[in-house]
């Protein structure tokens, strides 16, 4: 099992097995984004480039790297059918005419492309991921835009941005209940919680505090986005004209998701919240409430888009629009979806442990002989079988289908899977090896290193120290752009961000609300992950166009991580009663200050060796005479026992946790390299921190980030 202490005193230090880990996504960013490779041929250098790496440096068997692989592939095959199931309900509403009448229907209630994007791009979109979720809203609502005359590619960044709000309760709450079980027991302890379920709760209410501010910001920022990137005049103001409409969208979805998650779980806010926003949207914008002034809003004429913005399959490009079936059967295919979403996925109806069932499981559990290795595809439980391929068969009977247009239907669905195969394949094989590095013998005396998506973790909290907060949805997204999912980022890093809690000396709902920005991080990467990406180019036909499209949606996940850890920063501080932030000296902070020192103030101390009882513990939490203060151990890594020039042995009165004692000389040498635990470093001391005033020294530690109380 791998220690924090490994790579400090091995060979290799934590920044260089970040870099080293690095490396693959660096060189899909570079050829996708940078030279715009398709990733059918940047994705298999990617992979190749993680195989090496992880060989050379993480000590990784050849035959285990091609256990991983097959692992990634089966995984893969699981995602492709998803997407086959996606492009099949597409093309047999497409050629049984019911396409064509949901747009006749759609331009009845707003020909507006703006309130259109809303509509299916935000609500619809929220309700499917929450029955869903696993890049499902993305696969089902990108084609319905372009079936309503949107260009592929900016229907391909619509979907992808707005499948963030609701994804943290996606899939009947799974990136929680799931990617948070690890720590389920710690979270009970640290709150005295006898039921699981009220810690998942906790951590949901967080979350919706820290995606509010974006469910509100996202859907006014989006419309200024496709109407500056893609519209006729290009200009940021002709989207943000419709602000109040985005605003009564936003109350439609918000109102239903905080209710639910603050008073029941995480499993039904976005389900529910998108179903009843949907409903009340579609009304109120039938009733003119909210709808902009300034006239209709549409792309303009096919002819005069820009070759990138489009793929294979083409975009809708006529005016009007016939309607050869009453609205209730055109969308009734979608309608059965979100039925058979709900009836199989919530576990009130009891359908769920069927479609969950092993028998009905395909795969390779230990791939290979290598334990842990395995993968499985419940072909039940996949989005692409049931609903998608099953309302496929069904709609044909209820759109009565003659042979020749079902096989025009199923042919083209076939036809465009060619491209995204390679593409997947590779992409969730890289993921897989990624994932599966940490289980190796490479670091000092046969101990494990971190894996790489930890590496990468590790070496971001190192930089931050006390301004972790404002990183750690960031963590979350990359979790998510690695692995292609919020769930197993969660899954990926759960443990992680909740030992950060610790190492920064948080209280337990400081832990929580560190664990939520996790979650909503996650959410915010799949605006980004190479796998949603992909797995929406290829319904849209745009392979070979990923990197257009990472580029264009790398904007609004910086967007929302920012904002998230802002959230999040400002809550840790409300809990901590303090902010974490260098201090301003002023008579309010003066005074709680002096009422906060106590009588066993610690002396000036000039000698290179503490006195005063004041010593580093060690390794082992060993308890030191700190003369009836708590022992606490600071440093920007956060880790215990490192040898790093910004260690700080501080004590802490129990009880008093804004009353920070700092010693005034911090130790470049740690315990663990002077001669064991218990026993202080005798290196040379940091006279930066040798300040008359404790005050003074407390705001130089913050200012610095090394760790505060």
């Amino acid at each position: 099992m791998f220690n924090m202490d490994t790579c400090r005193g091995g060979l290799m230090s934590i920044g260089l097995l970040a870099f080293l880990a690095f490396i693959p996504i660096l060189i899909a960013l570079i050829l996708m984004a940078g030279m715009r490779w398709p990733s059918t041929r940047a994705m298999p250098i990617a992979w190749l480039a993680g195989v090496v790496l992880a060989f050379a440096f993480w000590g990784q068997e050849p035959l285990r790297l091609l256990a991983l692989s097959i692992e990634g592939t089966i995984t893969a095959v699981g995602v492709l059918i998803i997407v086959f199931g996606a492009l099949l309900i597409y093309y047999t509403m497409q050629y049984s005419g019911a396409m064509e009448t949901i747009q006749a229907g759609m331009k009845k209630i707003s020909p507006d492309k703006r309130l259109q994007t809303i509509i299916i791009g935000f609500m619809f979109a929220a309700f499917i991921e929450g029955a869903a979720g696993f890049g499902t809203p993305a696969a089902l609502a990108a084609p319905l835009l372009l079936g309503l005359g949107f260009p592929p590619l900016c229907a391909a960044v619509i979907c992808l941005a707005f499948n963030s709000v609701p994804v943290t309760f996606g899939a009947v709450g799974t990136p929680v209940l799931q990617g948070f079980k690890s720590i389920e027991t710690f979270a009970m302890q640290a709150m005295n919680f006898s039921d699981p379920a009220m810690a998942y709760k906790t951590i949901g209410e967080y979350v919706t505090l820290m995606h509010l501010p974006m469910a509100i910001i996202l859907p006014i920022f989006m419309l200024g986005f496709m109407t500056r990137f893609f519209g006729k005049n290009k200009s940021w103001m002709e989207g943000f004209r419709a602000w109040k409409y985005c605003i009564m969208a936003s109350v439609c979805f918000l109102v239903p998701y905080l209710i639910l998650a603050w008073l029941v779980g995480p499993e039904l806010p976005s389900m529910v919240g998108g179903l009843l926003g949907l409903g009340a949207l579609v009304w109120l914008t039938q009733k003119g409430f909210c709808v902009p002034t300034d006239g209709v809003w549409d792309f303009d004429k096919k002819d005069a888009w820009d070759a990138e913005w489009t793929g294979s399959i083409e975009a809708s490009s006529a005016t009007e629009y016939k309607e050869h079936m009453s609205q209730t059967m055109a969308w009734l295919p979608y309608v059965l979806c979100g039925l058979l979403l709900v009836l199989t996925r919530v576990p009130a109806f009891h359908l769920k442990p069927i479609v969950t069932d092993p028998m009905f499981s395909v795969g390779w559990a230990n791939i290979l002989g290598y334990q842990g290795v395995t993968s499985k595809i419940a072909l039940l439980n996949l989005p692409g079988t049931i609903p998608f391929i099953l309302v496929s068969i069904i709609t044909i009977g209820l759109h009565k289908m003659n042979g020749e247009k079902i096989r025009q239907a199923w042919g083209t669905a076939l036809e465009k899977m060619t491209a995204p195969t390679i593409a997947l394949v590779a992409a969730v094989a890289l993921v897989s090896i990624l994932r599966g590095s940490g289980v190796n013998t490479a670091g000092p005396d046969g101990a494990a290193l971190p894996s790489m998506p930890m590496a990468m973790a590790l070496f971001a909290s190192d930089v931050a120290g006390a301004a972790w907060p404002m990183l750690t949805a960031f963590v979350g997204g990359l979790g998510a752009f690695i692995t292609g999912s919020c769930t197993v980022s969660d899954m990926l890093f759960a443990n992680f961000q909740w030992d950060m809690g610790g190492l920064l000396d948080y209280p337990a709902l400081g832990k929580y609300i560190i664990v939520a920005a996790q979650g909503v991080g996650g959410a915010a990467g799949n605006m980004i992950c190479i796998h949603n990406i992909v797995a929406v180019c290829a319904v849209l036909g745009m392979i070979g166009k990923e990197g257009i499209i990472l580029r264009r949606t790398i904007w609004p996940f910086l967007l929302y991580c920012v904002v998230a850890g802002t959230v999040c920063f400002y809550l840790i501080g409300r809990v901590l009663k303090q902010r974490l932030r260098p201090c301003k000296e002023g008579p309010l902070r003066r005074a709680f200050f002096r009422a906060l020192r106590g009588p066993e103030e610690p002396a000036r101390q000039q000698k290179t060796t503490p006195r005063g009882g004041f010593v580093m513990y060690g390794t082992g939490g060993e308890k030191a005479n700190c003369r009836g203060w708590r022992p606490v151990r600071a440093s920007t890594s956060g880790l215990p026992g490192s040898c790093r020039p910004a260690a700080i042995p501080h004590c802490v009165r129990s009880g008093r946790a804004a009353s920070l004692r700092l010693h005034p000389a911090g130790w470049q040498g740690g315990p663990a390299c002077a001669g064991g635990p218990g026993r202080p470093g005798t290196r040379k001391a940091r006279t930066g921190l040798r300040m008359k005033d404790p005050r003074q020294r407390w705001c130089a530690a913050i200012r610095d980030g090394r760790g505060c109380c």
